[in-house]
């Protein structure tokens, strides 16, 4: 079978460095044997070439892309090309609707910003998540508003020291989705890309886009 083809894009604000973010996650998907192409053209987000990849990830925060852009990109997960990426594709284009309906959620808080929170595993008997229980992590607590069509994979649990309003509230940390033929994978964890060495977390992105991977008809 051919070597799967992923295809990062990266831009948007500096301070999650995502010309570093995309070399770390280009180096993991390598080390699972996958084709890498990296760019900051926002733009290939929407390339006639999206079908020669089997999974794009986006590590982008805010920015604006057109329309066209995304409509492209929502019509190849459809047809079957996987999508995903730590922390940042729910911190891209707030004002594109149609690409928040493709990811599923979107960032709204992180209270405290960088904290020490519970990562708490909801499905050990998911593939992503097998062999890994609940683990303390160090990063930003992610608060989002999300699609109760997600499957989640793995929560965290706020408990309203640095914002008394979410005190109490379980939201989901890592998730995958269906979108028509496309599979859909995200983890909350990986703000910065030394984030990316820890080993659940590592091991948790790993499993999931290899999952979001496109599977070939055949292969």
């Amino acid at each position: 079978a051919p070597m799967p083809r992923a295809l990062i894009v990266w831009g948007g604000w500096e301070g999650h460095r995502p010309a570093e973010m995309a070399a770390a996650v280009a180096a993991l998907l390598a080390a699972e044997g996958m084709e890498t192409v990296v760019t900051p053209e926002l733009s290939a987000l929407g390339s006639p070439e999206l079908d020669r990849f089997d999974l794009v990830v986006p590590l982008i925060t805010n920015a604006v892309v057109e329309g066209e852009v995304i409509k492209r990109l929502l019509a190849a997960v459809r047809g079957g090309l996987g999508l995903g990426g730590p922390h940042l594709p729910v911190t891209a284009f707030r004002s594109s609707v149609d690409y928040h309906f493709l990811l599923g959620a979107q960032w709204v808080a992180h209270p405290g910003g960088i904290i020490d929170f519970r990562v708490d595993v909801v499905r050990p008997d998911d593939p992503v998540m097998q062999g890994i229980a609940s683990f303390a992590y160090r990063s930003e607590q992610y608060y989002l508003h999300y699609d109760p069509s997600i499957e989640v994979l793995a929560t965290t649990t706020f408990d309203g020291t640095h914002d008394p309003v979410v005190a109490g509230v379980t939201m989901p940390v890592v998730y995958k989705r269906r979108f028509g033929a496309g599979r859909v994978f995200y983890s909350a964890l990986g703000h910065s890309p030394e984030e990316l060495a820890h080993p659940d977390g590592r091991k948790i992105l790993q499993r999931g886009l290899g999952w979001a991977c496109r599977t070939r008809p055949g292969a």
